[in-house]
């Protein structure tokens, strides 16, 4: 049988490691992919430190996957896919189909939600084994390496905004311009919104108005971030793409009546916010898991349609570790893309 690498973590703690395995055959509901991209996220580290429960070792990260279909298991002969589909697999890796949020068609909270790179092996490789419902078709307007972070960094900012109660017109503010928030910014202004770009320092300006935003906060500027949205008339909504407590609160009392934060970063850290700043004026903080596979389907025809694209440097894959390291010490602009040969 033949052969394919993967970049797979063996011990906690451990560096990226190229090894080969032999190629596997996919089971029933199942299909064999090759991966021709795989984005980097920050999430990875939460299976690479096994700081969720279930994490077994080595762990093959990677839930950002393009590629096409290879081979077919048994079982999804009306699912209507063929071998030679381009397709993506995100966050959203399959569900479990019995749990009570399957049962009420709440696919993206499964109880048993098979994630790449924790349910199975993930995208840092040149082969993935994927569930049929894990699937979305990648549009020809998309290359492999623009279409793989669409299945985690694109889908979540897409989803938070198109689900929120913000209508064409209405102010929306983006709070961090890193991998999630570029692509907010791109993705608000192509849905008609006021765009609002909030992120630290004034030199980060220029690039707000590159992508799109009307108006640029500098979070360490002396006029506090709040303050500076409601002199724009108040909030509808705000997503919050910052892995920053402190700054995702800050932006709070920036919403008018009825806005929603909408909350996509993630920090361990409480928020700091009080039920006063909620209760007057009807507020609402929601928290936002990313999308099923139709909906990572949808931002990829939203994306090609309007020509959004984001912004990523790729790598070989026997540069994993390297790409790896680069994201967590945030020098990546904006998403470090693995591609294969």
């Amino acid at each position: 049988m033949s052969s394919y690498r993967v970049a797979q973590v063996s011990a906690l703690g451990g560096p990226f490691e190229i090894v080969e395995r032999e190629v596997p055959r996919p089971g029933p509901r199942q299909v064999r992919i090759a991966v021709e991209a795989c984005g980097i996220c920050h999430s990875d580290t939460f299976f690479v430190t096994a700081a969720l429960p279930g994490v077994t070792f080595p762990v093959v990260p990677g839930h950002e996957i393009a590629g096409r279909i290879e081979e077919l298991g048994e079982g999804i002969e009306d699912w209507g896919w063929q071998i030679g589909d381009r397709v993506a697999v995100g966050w959203f890796g399959g569900s479990c189909g019995h749990c009570k949020p399957c049962r009420q068609g709440d696919f993206i909270v499964c109880e048993n939600m098979k994630t790449p790179g924790w349910r199975y092996d993930g995208g840092f490789g040149e082969q993935v084994i994927a569930p049929v419902d894990a699937l979305a078709r990648i549009p020809d307007g998309l290359t492999s390496a623009d279409a793989a972070p669409m299945g985690c960094a694109g889908v979540t900012t897409f989803n938070g905004l198109r689900r929120s109660p913000a209508e064409p017109g209405d102010l929306v503010a983006v709070v961090g311009l890193g991998g999630l928030g570029h692509l907010g910014v791109k993705y608000a202004v192509a849905m008609g919104f006021e765009t609002v770009a909030v992120a630290r320092g004034a030199e980060k300006a220029d690039f707000a108005k590159q992508l799109g935003a009307h108006h640029y906060v500098d979070s360490t500027s002396a006029t506090p971030v709040a303050e500076a949205l409601q002199s724009l008339g108040g909030a509808k909504a705000v997503l919050a793409t910052a892995g920053n407590s402190q700054a995702i609160s800050a932006a709070m009392d920036g919403l008018g009546p009825r806005g929603e934060l909408v909350v996509i970063g993630i920090d361990p850290e409480p928020l700091g916010i009080s039920p006063f700043q909620l209760v007057g004026t009807a507020r609402v903080v929601r928290g936002h898991p990313s999308g099923t596979a139709q909906d990572v389907q949808d931002t990829m025809e939203f994306s090609a349609l309007h020509g959004i694209r984001p912004t990523i440097e790729t790598v070989p894959l026997e540069q994993a570790d390297e790409a790896y390291q680069k994201m967590l010490t945030g020098a990546a602009r904006f998403r470090m893309v693995l591609t294969y040969d």
